[in-house]
């Protein structure tokens, strides 16, 4: 299954650098893009500039990856988005890479691109047990010989 990314950075050696690392670790289909169109379900590959410009409140901030410098004042602004997948510009481009696929993980195949459950696994109102599987717990006491 192809699927797309788009890709809004101004560097054009770091995106031919981040194309070329995509085109060849899967099947995905990467669109530059400027500005990004956060209404198409797929993945979008922003850095500070494009994200500048990107409407807020995001509806998906989950599907988008932000390149930034790691300073405060732009994590800051990814964390009030809701931006999940921050990595620095330093970052190698393996790391880009995983933080890419990750959120093509949370892309759903639904034609709205909506995620259920957010970044959790479970669909929305099913709550995940903490307790025990088995009813009759009881702790046991060790006795130690001295």
């Amino acid at each position: 299954m192809m699927r797309t990314i788009q890709l809004a950075i101004a560097d054009a050696g770091y995106a031919a650098a981040l194309r070329d690392a995509l085109t060849h670790s899967g099947p995905w289909h990467v669109k530059p893009v400027d500005p990004p169109d956060p209404k198409l379900p797929s993945v979008l590959v922003v850095d500070e500039p494009a994200f500048a410009r990107l409407p807020l409140p995001l509806a998906h901030p989950e599907r988008v990856v932000l390149i930034s410098r790691q300073e405060r004042e732009s994590l800051a602004h990814a964390w009030e988005a809701g931006i999940v997948s921050v990595v620095s510009t330093d970052d190698p481009l393996a790391t880009v890479l995983l933080a890419i696929m990750a959120a093509a993980l949370r892309v759903t195949r639904s034609p709205n691109g909506s995620v259920a459950g957010g970044i959790s696994p479970n669909p929305v109102g099913v709550a995940a047990s903490i307790g025990p599987e088995i009813k009759s717990f009881r702790s046991k006491h060790c006795k130690l010989r001295q």
